[in-house]
């Protein structure tokens, strides 16, 4: 269930298990555990910081965390929206039922409110979607659905990974759920192919907690603009209605650097 890893350099850390953990518990602990160390993570276009959390143990817990004062102004989202967005597609992934994201909290943290994410253990070679589209085909398809959905606008290679017990998982979802048309993801394997019946009922389900305000996924009207939650409900009965994934037609449907 949980164990202490050992990085090269000699420093263990705590490591949880989200699959055999319960998901509400290592939130709390990303929501209620002290910060105690915060490292600029030097590379990508908002400031990211690898965090270590006391949680009581002997080692620390690993963490990502993104403020939203270091999120950098876009043309095509709202400023300072790009933190509710991560959260919100914890709360899609987790509405659905499918495990894609990594338990997240919005929390209070050095450079102020921002999302906290677990850190998923992973070998380098296993962070990334070329080299486990084929061995875990049927996991990243279910991303490209998932992606689709969320209007994903940055699926890159390197936001997915798999874990140390087998889990893929998607990461960085800061650009989601744009009122617009704009998916670009390297995950265009799957154009032409159906979706399974059993992925088609949660959509609709999800559809149908929406528009009541009533299940898990009504969570998602207190982070996304109304506009946006009707765009989401409009995605999903579209491809609920015909569940085919669409083929790549032009060159923008690939985010740029899509490493």
């Amino acid at each position: 269930m949980v164990e202490v890893v050992r990085f090269p350099d000699g420093q263990e850390f705590f490591k949880v298990h989200p699959r055999t953990e319960q998901t509400a518990k290592i939130c709390e602990l990303l929501r209620e555990s002290s910060i105690q160390q915060a490292g600029l993570i030097p590379w990508g276009s908002n400031y990211t910081f690898l965090v270590t959390l006391d949680v009581g143990q002997p080692a620390p817990l690993l963490g990502v965390y993104k403020p939203r004062r270091g999120e950098a102004p876009l043309w095509d989202f709202p400023n300072g929206t790009l933190y509710k967005r991560e959260y919100a597609a914890f709360l899609f992934s987790e509405a659905l039922g499918w495990g894609l994201v990594p338990p997240t909290v919005v929390r209070e943290g050095p450079q102020g409110v921002g999302t906290l994410q677990l850190y998923m253990h992973h070998r380098r070679q296993d962070a990334d979607y070329f080299a486990l589209r084929e061995q875990y085909a049927r996991e990243v398809k279910r991303m490209a659905v998932f992606d689709l959905m969320a209007n994903n606008t940055d699926r890159k290679a390197g936001h997915c990974l798999l874990d140390e017990a087998g889990h893929v998982w998607g990461i960085d979802h800061g650009l989601t759920f744009n009122l617009y048309s704009g998916l670009r993801t390297v995950i265009w394997d799957f154009g032409g192919e159906r979706i399974s019946k059993r992925h088609v009922r949660d959509i609709k389900r999800v559809v149908n907690e929406l528009e009541t305000r009533e299940g898990s996924a009504c969570d998602l009207h207190d982070w996304l603009a109304e506009d946006e939650i009707e765009g989401l409900i409009e995605r999903m009965s579209k491809l609920a209605a015909n569940p085919v994934l669409p083929d790549l037609r032009r060159r923008r449907s690939v985010p740029w650097s899509f490493r």
